[in-house]
């Protein structure tokens, strides 16, 4: 169903955001694309800007942090993954030989959270939801479909989510090359091999749209990249990867019914 009425089951994901450096552009752009309502939020939340669509959260915006004497942060799409007990989450990654980004701490009445990279430094977010849940709606356009993540040890990294967050991993049989991320029976993810080594291990946002291709127009007339044109899938449906003018990476798809 694409509105999300209870709490997410743990393991699964549950909300996605991303820092921008230009944290307005960003609003403007995915407003443009998505039809994503959202402001910059009031100063007592960090500026965060929780995006909405049809008035339900589906996205969070923020400016991008830089800590003295730390990189900038890169501009990219984070996946949370919604828990009971942030905490002892967070210490099931560091035993398992992940590295904690920044530390478990309580966001107002709303949750718990904390950023961790797995063991083969794909960036994650985890959330213990209290008076917010997560996205509200899902699996249509302009909306979260799908959360996958590309990593050079498939088993392994299946293995480390599988450790933390309690989730099964497996074979997908309709897609050999996808290993499935599933809770209670139901796939939540997928795991896929990266091609180039030489590419870092990341999490890959999908979104749902109606049309792909024409929403890849739109995406190139507001001066976004198109690093894999739209091509038909197999049991999925049609789909692009796509970047934002800010250098975030994500993917469209219009899936199969």
């Amino acid at each position: 169903m694409p509105e999300v009425t209870g709490p997410y089951e743990p393991g699964t994901p549950c909300w996605i955001d991303i820092m921008l450096p230009d944290q307005q552009a960003g609003l403007d752009f995915y407003r443009d694309l998505f039809g994503w309502q959202g402001e910059i939020g009031p100063e007592e939340y960090g500026g965060y800007s929780v995006c909405r669509q049809k008035g339900k959260p589906v996205a969070g915006l923020m400016k991008t942090m830089v800590t003295e004497g730390q990189p900038t942060p890169p501009t990219a799409w984070t996946t949370y993954f919604s828990v009971t007990d942030a905490d002892a989450t967070e210490s099931a990654v560091v035993n398992n030989g992940g590295t904690v980004i920044m530390p478990a701490t309580d966001v107002m009445s709303l949750g718990r959270m904390f950023v961790a990279a797995d063991p083969f430094g794909a960036v994650f977010g985890v959330w213990q939801p209290k008076d917010f849940k997560g996205a509200e709606i899902v699996n249509e356009h302009g909306a979260l479909v799908w959360n996958q993540l590309r990593t050079p040890d498939p088993a392994a990294a299946g293995g480390f989510y599988s450790a933390v967050l309690g989730v099964t991993v497996g074979p997908m049989p309709d897609m050999p090359e996808l290993t499935g991320i599933q809770v209670k029976g139901r796939t939540v993810g997928g795991v896929q091999a990266l091609e180039d080594l030489d590419e870092p291990s990341h999490w890959v946002v999908s979104f749902a749209v109606d049309d792909v291709d024409s929403v890849v127009d739109a995406l190139v007339r507001k001066d976004g990249s198109v690093l894999v044109p739209p091509f038909d899938m197999d049991k999925v449906g049609r789909m692009a990867l796509v970047q934002d003018p800010q250098g975030a990476v994500f993917s469209v798809v219009a899936p199969r019914p």
